[in-house]
């Protein structure tokens, strides 16, 4: 009945990479990954069972971490897109979860089956699918947002299943197997019970982070409203307030002309083109761009900052919402770290033109001493959510759904954020 327990060993081996590749996030497309995987593994297996069938199980299970473990590691380390805590602990609950399924039913089929291996093969048959489903049904898709979402404690948590990984390795195989120490198995059977509660536990936990990162980006998505609402609501301010001045402008002008004086009716003309530009903030022939930067000119000119708009837009069709929300987050987040400078540190500069293929922007703002923003990583906020940080998320979202590249850097005390979205995403609008 050896074949049973060959059929059971390549069945584990083989779903062992399907709960592990349900729950990783490969840097390759599908295709690539499922033959490098099935080329690579399938052979690590192959080799596995040979040294089974010649060496037996008690020796092969006390190597299997140089075997099977840390080769299938160095793989998918070499193939995953994660490469820190994210990585290691998708690994070891992985392997954590199926080297408890193979423990438990080769204890079963030693007490139980009368070591023939068909409860040990029938066990394997009907619970590592029945986990592949529940990682399927309820685990991999929050998982997976957990994974792009969440950047720490990853660390912890894969410490944590390392050491159990570690601790019920030893405990099976050495110094012999667990089968042959009787006297143990109570405790052994503590440690086994102990897993479930261990990953329950990281888990909920992992759920929690996962929730308060969904309520982190509600409160954002409410502030980006509150922010366009308040931009909406100044500039109708604003129409209601020219209107109003423009009956005095009218009445001005006629009288002028009504009198014959020409030359005062074009002074008065020009001087109130000059006011009416001054007070509307006139940016951009765009509407909405030219809002927005008129509410954060606002904003700006309430800190007393120095700054420049230059935005070289005009009335062309532009996905106005996505671009008015990178600008707003953009100069949202320079507002905000400006305010923790002192008023003759508060310096910023919007760039805003095309090239011959792409939408060009550049906000570049005085930051704090001692600020340091690797080029091609985003800035983690701090607690209390100021400075930059969340905002830089939305408009990495809404640059990628433009299909459009981001970066942020530091440069000589500055906070610089380049923008670019290729034209030919304006041409389905």
């Amino acid at each position: 009945m050896t074949i049973l327990r060959d059929l059971s060993i390549l069945w584990s081996l083989f779903h062992i990479l399907v709960l592990f590749m349900l729950l990783y996030r490969s840097r390759y497309p599908k295709r690539s990954t499922v033959i490098l995987t099935v080329v690579f593994m399938g052979s690590l297996a192959l080799f596995n069972v040979a040294g089974l069938v010649r060496y037996g199980t008690e020796f092969m299970g006390q190597i299997f971490l140089l075997t099977c473990t840390l080769p299938s590691l160095l793989f998918f380390w070499f193939m995953s897109k994660d490469k820190k805590g994210q990585f290691f602990f998708t690994f070891c609950l992985a392997d954590t979860v199926s080297y408890w399924i193979i423990v438990l039913t080769n204890i079963l089929d030693f007490y139980l089956g009368g070591q023939s291996y068909i409860l040990m093969f029938v066990g394997r048959l009907v619970l590592f699918p029945l986990v592949e489903w529940v990682a399927y049904r309820y685990l991999r898709k929050p998982y997976r947002e957990l994974q792009e979402s969440v950047a720490k404690g990853w660390g912890l948590f894969a410490g944590m299943t390392a050491l159990y990984y570690l601790l019920l390795a030893v405990m099976v195989n050495f110094p012999v197997v667990v089968t042959k120490r009787p006297q143990e198995l109570p405790a052994f059977l503590l440690i086994m019970a102990l897993m479930p509660m261990t990953y329950a536990t990281i888990l909920t936990a992992m759920y929690r982070q996962l929730l308060l990162f969904r309520r982190q980006q509600s409160e954002r998505m409410l502030r980006e409203q509150k922010n366009v609402l308040e931009m909406r609501l100044e500039n109708q301010q604003c129409i209601r307030k020219m209107k109003h001045d423009m009956k005095g402008y009218t009445a001005t002008l006629s009288g002028l002309l009504a009198a014959g004086e020409t030359k005062k009716a074009e002074d008065y003309l020009r001087g109130m083109e000059q006011e009416t530009d001054s007070g509307w903030g006139q940016f951009s022939r765009n509407p909405y761009i030219n809002a927005t930067a008129a509410y954060y000119d606002r904003k700006l000119e309430e800190l007393h900052a120095k700054r420049r708009i230059d935005i070289r837009i005009g009335e062309e069709a532009l996905p106005h919402m996505e671009i008015c929300r990178i600008l707003a987050n953009g100069m949202e987040n320079a507002c905000d770290e400006l305010g923790a400078l002192a008023q003759e540190d508060r310096e910023m500069s919007v760039h805003m033109q095309y090239n011959r293929e792409h939408l060009l922007i550049r906000i570049r703002n005085r930051c704090q001493k001692g600020r340091y923003v690797e080029q091609g990583k985003l800035p983690e906020t701090d607690k209390e959510g100021q400075g930059h940080g969340y905002g830089l998320l939305s408009m990495q979202e809404d640059v990628e759904r433009l299909s459009g590249n981001m970066a942020c850097y530091t440069d000589n005390g500055y906070f610089v954020l380049d923008v670019m979205i290729p034209c030919r995403c304006f041409m389905a609008i």
